[in-house]
C-alpha cells in the first residue's frame, strides 16, 4: 500500500492499494502524478488531482523495481530491480522502454541532479554519473565498500556524498573522485543518502533505525567559530573575577593579604 499523507498535520489524506510489497514512489516535478512500483514488477501513474480515478500502468518491468524517479519534465520514468542491472527509461506516454543505461550489478540508488544535467547512480561498489539529456556515461568511481546510495551537491555541483555497507557516510570530489570527508555515527548499513536543496546539509537513513543530517560546513570553521565563543566566555569570567578580587593585597614570600577596611 502506499499512503498519501498531510505534511502538516499528519493526516493520511488517500491509501492507494497494492497487490504485494511496494519499494519505490515519487512525486512528479508539479506534484500532480505520483509513480509506485514494487514486487508486482508493474509502474503504476496516479493522478493526485483524481484519487479514486484507476491508475495508469505502465509496461511490465523485467524484474521487481527496486527505485523511480522522474527525468524531463516529468515525461520520462526512470526504474531499476533488485536483480537485474541497469536503469531503465521509460516513455510516460507510450509505456514502454526507450533507453538503457548499462550497468554490471543492481542499481540501489538512482536521482536527477537539480539541474537537470546528470543522473547519479550507485551500483555494486561503484557511483556513476551519465549525461541527463544524451544518457552517456560521464564518470564512474569505484568506492571503499557496496555503496547503497549516493547524491550530487545541488548547487555547485562539485562534491557527492555516498553511503552503504560499512555505515559511514562519506564525501567526494566530484571531478576527481578522491575521498575528502568522512562521517561515522550509525550503527548499521546506510540505504539512502540525499543532499538538501540547497546543499547546505544532507541526510543520511540508515538500517539502525536513524535519519541524521550533516552540515557541508567545514569542521575547521564550526571549530574557530566555538573557539572565539569560549574565548568571549572565559575574558567575561576573567573580567567578573578580577572585579571581584580588586582590592585585595597579593599573597607574597608566605604573607597573609591584608584586606582593604570596606571589604
Amino acid at each position: 500500500m502506499v499512503k498519501l499523507w498531510d505534511a502538516l498535520t499528519g493526516d493520511v489524506l488517500h491509501s492507494f492499494e497494492h497487490k504485494h510489497i511496494v519499494r519505490a514512489c515519487a512525486f512528479s516535478e508539479d506534484t500532480k502524478l505520483l509513480i509506485t512500483g514494487g514486487f508486482e514488477k508493474i509502474l503504476r501513474v496516479f493522478d493526485l488531482n483524481r484519487l479514486d480515478a484507476p491508475p495508469t500502468e505502465v509496461d511490465k518491468s523485467p524484474g521487481s523495481i527496486r527505485t523511480l524517479t522522474w527525468l524531463h519534465s516529468d515525461q520520462t520514468i526512470l526504474s531499476s530491480c533488485t536483480d537485474i542491472g541497469g536503469v531503465r527509461l521509460w516513455d510516460v506516454r507510450s509505456g514502454k522502454i526507450v533507453q538503457t543505461l548499462e550497468t554490471k550489478s543492481p542499481v540501489t540508488s538512482a536521482e536527477v541532479s537539480q539541474d537537470g544535467r546528470y543522473i547519479t547512480t550507485a551500483d555494486g561498489s561503484t557511483v556513476k554519473f551519465w549525461d541527463a539529456n544524451h544518457f552517456g556515461l560521464v564518470k564512474s568511481y569505484d568506492m571503499p565498500c557496496n555503496i547503497e546510495s549516493a547524491s550530487l551537491e545541488p548547487k555547485s555541483g562539485e562534491k557527492f556524498v555516498a553511503g552503504g555497507e560499512d555505515m559511514w557516510v562519506r564525501v567526494f570530489d566530484f571531478y576527481t573522485g578522491e575521498e575528502i570527508g568522512c562521517n561515522k555515527g550509525h550503527h548499521g548499513p546506510v540505504h539512502c543518502v540525499r543532499f538538501s536543496p540547497t546543499g547546505e546539509s544532507y541526510a543520511s537513513g540508515s538500517e539502525d533505525g536513524t535519519i541524521r543530517i550533516w552540515q557541508t560546513t567545514p569542521a575547521s570553521v564550526a571549530n574557530v567559530e566555538e573557539n572565539e565563543s569560549s574565548s568571549r566566555r572565559v575574558k567575561h569570567s576573567v573580567d567578573e573575577v578580577a572585579k571581584k578580587i580588586e582590592g585585595f593585597h597579593i599573597i607574597k614570600e608566605g604573607k597573609t593579604a591584608e584586606k582593604p577596611s570596606d571589604a
